[in-house]
Parts: C-alpha cells; structure tokens; sequence
C-alpha cells in the first residue's frame, strides 16, 4: 500500500507535475519573526550606541590623549601678563590636578598644554545638553608672560550626528521641492498649497534644530567660560582654588 504523503510538507516547482521538500512551518515561523533585516538594524542599534558611549567616555577623560580628542568649534587667546610659564605648575598639585569651584584641570607638563572641563559626569542627574564643551589649553612663555591658546572641543558623536541630521533634513525638503516640480504639483491651485505647505514644514523643523543647537551651545559654552575665568584668575594667582 503506497505510503500517504501530506501536502503541507511539498510545494510545487518551476518544472510541471514535479515536486520538492518544502521549508517546514516552523522554520518559516521563526524567520517571520526575527527577518535579516531587523536583525541587522538591531546590530546596527547596539552598535550606534556603543560608540556614542564610548565616545563620551573617551571625551570625559582627563588623560593626555583625551585633552587633543573632540571636535573643536571654536578657539579663543588669552595673556596672563606677570605669570612665568614655568611657576604654573606650582597651582597644580602633584597629580597635575587644579580643582576649580565650577570645573576640574589637568596639567601636562610635558605637552604644555591644560585640559579643561566643567563639572559634569557621563552620567549625571543635573540638566545637560548633548553638546559639552571641555578646552584644550596650550601655553608659551612669551617674556615674563605666558600666552594661552584655548580649543573649544565637544564629542565627535554629537557633531556628526548634528551635520547628519541638519543634512538629511535640508536634503530631503530639497529633494521633495525638486520631485515635485518635476511632477508638475504646481499646476494646480490644491498643489501649489500642499507644496508651500510641506516645504514650509521642512524649513520649520530646520529651524526649530537650529534654535535648539544655538541655545545648547551658548548654555554649555556659558558654564564653559565660567571655569575657564576660574581657571586663569587661579593661575595668575588672583584667588585660590577650589579646595
């Protein structure tokens, strides 16, 4: 007696009256669920987010490969007239610490340069913003003063992040304004209003980042000046530290 076969375990080929083993339901089940692709963008996630930590953890550092890593938006000079450059380790102590009341620096001798930060950890329950602001200082003996050039640095993360976004937005309001040009949307009295109107939305979110990048920077760049004002009255010896 010939042996019964189950439709639901062969599906039909290309090739007429033939037939082959079909993938078993349960398999597909789980393919369904867990799809390459999703499991690719869960890599990609994970992946995201250990670098931006690392990022960080790399930016917050206070060792002498962190006081050169950053991106640097902005740079500044300064004089300390009647401060040698060779009495400023004198205001460090023998770690090369300078504790400061709003902000912690760190001198390296060797590469004449300061590592300044405000006061904040990678985890912190005070407000802040996704673009910190730290300076690396150089200093040269310049007569019997000592000349500062301060770098401006925040993450490599957060910058690149930023452009990225301010560049699929912008491309994006540019792409749909050209397709639908192309398509002919302004023929029409309707069309014309729903091109002015999503185009207007466009610019409005350009703005709308644009605002919140500008006050986020002035508001890390204050709490930035703030240390940075400690930090040279303490080396020109005007007031103490913080203890």
């Amino acid at each position: 007696m010939p042996e019964r076969v189950n439709r639901l375990d062969f599906v039909r080929s290309g090739d007429a009256g033939s037939r082959r083993p079909a993938v078993p339901c349960r398999l597909q089940g789980h393919c369904a669920i867990l799809p390459p692709m999703l499991l690719a963008g869960l890599f990609g996630g994970v992946l995201l987010v250990a670098l931006v930590v690392g990022d960080w953890v790399r930016f917050t550092g206070l060792t002498a490969p962190a006081s050169r890593y950053g991106c640097t938006v902005a740079r500044r000079e300064d004089r300390l007239p009647g401060t040698a450059a060779a009495a400023l380790a004198d205001r460090f102590d023998h770690r090369g610490l300078l504790a400061l009341p709003h902000g912690v620096a760190r001198l390296f001798a060797r590469e004449r340069r300061i590592l300044l930060r405000p006061q904040y950890r990678l985890f912190s329950l005070r407000f802040r913003t996704a673009w910190p602001i730290k300076g690396s200082i150089e200093f040269a003996a310049e007569g019997d003063a000592t000349r500062l050039l301060c770098l401006k640095r925040v993450p490599w993360s957060s910058a690149l992040i930023t452009l990225l976004w301010f560049a699929l937005v912008g491309v994006g309001t540019l792409g749909f304004v050209g397709a639908y040009l192309a398509d002919g949307g302004l023929a029409s009295f309707a069309g014309l209003l729903m091109g002015v109107g999503i185009t207007a939305l466009g610019l409005m979110v350009l703005a709308f980042g644009l605002i919140v990048v500008t006050l986020a920077y002035r508001l890390e760049d204050q709490r930035f000046s703030q240390a940075y004002e400690e930090l040279c009255a303490a080396l020109a010896g005007d007031r103490p530290a913080a203890p």
